[in-house]
């Protein structure tokens, strides 16, 4: 105690590090009824995601975000692929932003929004690749203008 202490264990500890110390006293004592905490069969904590399991949550799931928009570029005859470094690019501004897994549906989203109001113009039958330029908004998906339908 006192200046020039080694500084405790504690304080380095990152928090998914500390949340997985807690025991039922630590709740107790920190104000929740023991009634309450007794009622609870397991405690555990979840640690952050770091860009490989974002990237595992964007692309592994049956229902995952990628394979969403997958099926709806087939049911306008296209064919959409993401390359790795668009998926880490995902995942960085995932991480960037502080909002993990439950963010990457907002930040796709937002980069696929004009691109999914411009599909339906486009040629059917075309294949389609998301790189990191994309994602970064250096390029754009559809190098050319969309055809008009009046013409």
């Amino acid at each position: 105690m006192g200046f020039g202490q080694a500084a405790d264990n504690r304080d380095d500890m990152e928090l998914g590090e500390a949340l997985a110390q807690v025991t039922t006293d630590d709740i107790i004592e920190f104000g929740m009824i023991p009634e309450l905490v007794g009622r609870l069969p397991v405690i555990s904590s979840l640690a952050p995601l770091d860009r490989a399991g974002l990237v595992q949550v964007l692309s592994e799931p049956k229902n995952a975000l990628i394979k969403q928009y997958q099926a709806m570029f087939e049911s306008e005859n296209s064919e959409l692929s993401f390359t790795p470094g668009a998926l880490q690019s995902i995942a960085g501004l995932a991480l960037e932003r502080g909002v993990g897994a439950r963010g990457l549906r907002g930040i796709i989203e937002q980069i696929m929004l004009d691109i999914m109001f411009d599909l339906p113009d486009q040629a059917a039958g075309s294949k389609y690749v998301i790189d990191d330029e994309v994602i970064a908004g250096r390029k754009a998906l559809f190098q050319e203008e969309p055809q008009s339908k009046s013409a």
